[in-house]
């Protein structure tokens, strides 16, 4: 079964399915691009797919499909966002 290990030690394994750790995600033009009846199998092959660490929280995400290394991305706490982002994002998304 393939499997990833996150950099916290936790083990993603992502050939299940369905598969707890796997999500997907689609862009707006994308999903705007599908009309008429749509099959799922369309969708699904437009889509690309990330794991979520359920210990850290970390995404990785397979921009070029699962032949190719996954992307790392980990969250940080809002005291990390420096002024300029934390003015874009306004006041009310820092304290929600």
């Amino acid at each position: 079964m393939p499997s990833i290990r996150c950099r916290c030690g936790e083990i993603l394994r992502y050939g299940e399915i369905p598969c707890r750790e796997e999500w997907l995600l689609i862009s707006d033009v994308d999903f705007d691009k599908l009309t008429g009846p749509i099959n799922p199998e369309s969708i699904y092959q437009t889509m690309t797919s990330f794991l979520k660490c359920p210990h850290c929280e970390r995404l990785w995400v397979f921009w070029n499909g699962f032949a190719t290394q996954p992307k790392e991305y980990a969250p940080y706490p809002v005291q990390f966002l420096n002024e300029t982002t934390q003015h874009s994002l306004g006041e009310k998304s820092l304290t929600n």
